[in-house]
């Protein structure tokens, strides 16, 4: 199911409510924060129930490159569990999903707005 998600989300560029990124080793927590909360006020703004971060994806390229960013699911639950420390409400991803797609593993955030 969330293949076809992905594959509809990387026919179109990046928009207000998706944001595409390659992040193949790491990612900055700071940077994390900033854009959850952007990509979730425009969700709101445009009365959407989510927004898409998606590591994983050149979109300059539009390349599947691939990421190890918290490879685990004990790891994705810690990063919920962490960002959910920091934020207003305890607000955290409400899905990170996890797929493969030509042999490398793409990371789907769904952010609430």
């Amino acid at each position: 199911m969330y293949k076809e998600v992905f594959q509809t989300i990387t026919n179109h560029s990046e928009s207000e409510v998706v944001e595409f990124k390659k992040a193949e080793n790491n990612f900055d927590f700071d940077d994390l924060g900033k854009y959850f909360s952007a990509l979730s006020n425009e969700a709101n703004l445009r009365k959407l129930d989510f927004a898409w971060l998606i590591f994983g994806y050149d979109e300059k390229k539009h390349e599947i490159v691939g990421t190890s960013y918290k490879n685990g699911e004990g790891a994705l639950n810690n990063l919920k569990h962490d960002f959910s420390q920091h934020t207003t409400d305890g607000q955290t991803f409400r899905e990170i999903i996890p797929i493969e797609v030509d042999g490398k593993r793409i990371l789907m955030f769904k952010i609430p707005a």
